[in-house]
């Protein structure tokens, strides 16, 4: 099942299903589920309105809905326009004087449409057990058609995509739809994400003032610097206190996303896919969909995160199982493919406990360094004259599944394939464009360029029974023209994307792949529909890596989140952590190995398999708890953990990530836990309390502390003194209370 199937239609809360009233307030549609409602107006013949999203209302009844659009009416200032309230789908005509949700033309015609409402109905879908609403709408004389698709999934969050159809005998210029929700005035403070490559995830705050703050993301795919989620929220808001509104474009393209303030009061948050020029012009009959805009209301940062968790877990249950536990050969042997060192280095990830192999890049025709062969993918039998065969002979023999890096999307000009194929190659403007990592870009919407790929692909994972594909992307799409004319090709080629790993996985049921991109470059919910987890970053330095994954998980839960314990010395930043450090941080995540280990220390290596065990037997409880992250005065302590959904037990880790102000960090409180029930606490693990502690908690000696939940909330625990690169890990286990 597909992320937006799940999303489709919905179901409100309770034993009440999509209330719809017809009044004095015009239609009136009541969505709630999980705490969350989302009130729709037709307050006019045009488009739906939201007049609320958030906080659950209740149960209201027809006369209440009608009395409450009543008393949500804002009133029309002398002077200024006989406007409306903003509609989902944004339009000039209202007098909404910021970005407008549809912008296109017939040469220079129709460019301002009023869509004048042709149906609103509640839509049933008994597979998904769902209702939602559909609207249809129509500008006869612009010619274009409207359908606006919004619900409310188990979970709370919302899910709405327009699309448009042009009617009309001549063509139609799209320059772009988008859809946005309102949040009310008291969301004054912004929160997203920026980055680069080896640092990804990193939060920017600022006040949500008058004006747009606009974010586009034009590298062919959401990039190492993408905003994953625009958050609004109450000021000061953290991870367990303040109203937020977070949103998120479900597309693996090129995007944008913004927030919008009027002078007239009103708020929208709204995004889509950014089409380049002249990139999508409907002819007469063709319509356009957008992606799905993700929405999600919380009372702190945990609440609005969960939902998004909720329906990824819900979305990838069809095709879910138990995260392996993987070792990766890149960072162990980088190019150094030979039999006896790859065989020695599976021999010591079955030893540690390891379930999955996977032999990352170098493995193909030409592929000495990162300069030649992308575009050639077969086995190179310089190096592999039996192919690969022996060496998956031996990673089966061990137990272990095997996987294999891949790179489809990208060529390099020194390549079997680009030298028989330059016009498979994304150019315009009679030029290559400007070489990065040696790169260039296949055009996947080409028949042949698609064809060749899927046939390689598929021959691949057949010939050596491939459990796992790591699937990269290295290259921005920079002059991404479709040769011969060299018109933008980003449209097109993230829909031949969805289109081959679809069909690739309908050829192979139970192949997994990962969504890597430099690391954590394409991260978003329409590649997590085709794909099973993403890669958090390249840098596996550990400290880097908290932070990383932290700010990664305001939208995805732990097991969607590749996290591997890499060698003493960190590849990228030199620094040398702790084993205890690199396990305990990768732990939180769908953990992995990426360290040549065959040449470790005895007792490396016996520790090493220690930290295996424990993932091992606490992974069901961290791919399936609810991520807590807490809101601590020191700075350079951060909290955080998973609960399980039956709020049972817990596993919290307390990281040292700088120094701080006082020498000791102060009590630290756990929230979420059930209040009346007592929790044994002890550490996770013996190596997962540092030998270094300046001075060991009081709670961590003995046969351990009991405590309840209501305590941990209100009174919390003495922190210990960490250093950066220091973590203690706990385990809650819990005992009802008589």
């Amino acid at each position: 099942m597909t992320v937006p199937r799940q999303i489709h239609h919905t179901e409100p809360a309770g034993d009440q299903r999509v209330g719809m009233t017809d009044g004095d307030a015009g239609d009136l549609v009541h969505l709630r589920r999980a705490g969350v409602s989302l009130l729709l107006a037709c307050v006019d013949d045009g488009l739906p309105v939201v007049l609320h999203w958030g906080a659950d209302l209740g149960a209201l009844t027809g006369p209440e809905l009608t009395d409450l659009a009543t008393a949500l009416r804002r009133p029309v200032r002398r002077g200024a326009p006989d406007g409306r309230p903003v509609g989902i789908v944004p339009e000039h005509t209202y007098a909404w004087f910021g970005l407008p949700g549809l912008s296109g033309h017939r040469a220079g015609q129709d460019w301002s449409p009023r869509f004048i409402r042709t149906g609103l109905r509640s839509v049933e879908d008994s597979a998904e057990g769902a209702d939602g609403v559909l609207v249809t709408a129509r500008d006869e004389t612009a010619a274009l058609d409207l359908t606006i698709e919004i619900g409310l999934d188990q979970g709370g969050l919302v899910g709405l995509r327009a699309e448009v159809r042009n009617l009309a005998a001549e063509p139609y210029q799209l320059d772009g739809l988008t859809v946005g929700l309102p949040v009310p005035p008291r969301a004054d403070e912004l929160l997203d994400l920026t980055g680069r490559w080896c640092r990804e995830r990193v939060p920017q705050r600022h006040p949500l003032t008058v004006g747009t703050w606009l974010r586009e993301s034009r590298r062919g795919k959401p990039g190492l610097d993408a905003t994953l989620l625009l958050v609004a929220g109450t000021a000061g808001f953290g991870f367990r206190a303040g109203e937020v509104w977070g949103l998120h474009v479900g597309w693996s393209g090129n995007h944008r996303i913004h927030a919008e303030r009027t002078p007239e009061g009103e708020t929208l948050l709204g995004g889509g896919e950014l089409l380049l020029p002249g990139e999508l012009v409907l002819q007469p009959g063709d319509g356009y969909r957008t992606p799905w805009l993700y929405g999600s209301y919380g009372v702190g940062l945990d609440d609005m995160s969960g939902r998004f968790h909720q329906h990824l877990r819900r979305a990838v249950s069809p095709r879910r199982r138990t995260r392996p536990v993987v070792v990766n050969t890149w960072e162990a042997v980088y190019f150094d493919h030979r039999l006896e060192r790859l065989t020695a280095l599976a021999d010591a990830a079955a030893r540690i406990g390891a379930e999955r192999f996977v032999l990352d890049d170098g493995w193909f025709r030409g592929r000495r360094d990162d300069r030649a062969g992308l575009g050639d993918w077969y086995v190179d039998p310089d190096i592999w004259p039996d192919g690969l065969h022996p060496l998956v002979s031996h990673v089966r023999g061990l137990g272990l599944e095997f996987g294999l890096w891949v790179e489809p999307e990208m060529i390099n000009p020194d390549s079997e394939l680009a030298r028989a194929h330059p016009d498979w190659i994304l150019a315009t403007g009679g030029r290559m464009p400007r070489a990065q990592r040696w790169q260039q870009v296949l055009d996947l919407a080409n028949p042949g360029a698609y064809d060749h790929l899927l046939d390689r692909l598929d021959t691949l994972v057949r010939e050596y029974d491939v459990a796992y594909l790591k699937w990269d992307h290295n290259r921005d799409l920079l002059d991404a023209g479709r040769p011969p004319t060299g018109r933008p090709g980003v449209h097109a080629q993230t829909r031949a994307l969805y289109r081959l790993l679809d069909t690739l996985r309908e050829r192979h049921p139970g192949l997994q792949i990962e969504s890597c991109a430099s690391g954590g470059g394409r991260v978003d919910l329409g590649i997590l529909a085709r794909t099973d987890r993403i890669w958090g970053s390249d840098c596996l330095d550990p400290l880097e890596r908290q932070s990383i994954q932290r700010w990664t998980q305001l939208l995805l839960p732990p097991e969607l989140i590749g996290s591997h314990v890499g060698k003493p010395r960190s590849h990228h930043t030199g620094r040398t952590h702790s084993l205890a450090f690199r396990a305990g941080t990768a732990l939180f995540g769908s953990f992995g190995v990426e360290w040549d280990i065959s040449t470790i220390s005895a007792e490396e290596e016996r520790e090493l398999a220690e930290w295996v065990a424990v993932y091992r037997r606490h992974r069901d409880l961290i791919h399936g708890g609810s991520v807590v992250r807490v809101d601590h005065p020191d700075p350079a302590l951060w909290v955080h953990g998973v609960i399980a959904p039956d709020r049972s037990e817990a596993i919290m880790a307390l990281v040292g990530v700088g120094t701080g102000p006082t020498t000791t960090p102060g009590p630290v409180r756990l929230p979420g836990l059930d209040p009346d029930r007592r929790y044994r606490i002890s550490a996770l693990a013996p190596e997962s309390t540092p030998a270094s502690l300046a001075a060991t908690p009081a709670w961590l000696t003995g046969a351990g502390t009991r405590l309840s939940g209501r305590a941990l909330d209100r009174a919390g625990l003495q922190a210990p003194p960490l250093r950066p690169g220091e973590l203690v890990l706990l385990h809650l286990h819990g005992e009802r209370t008589g």
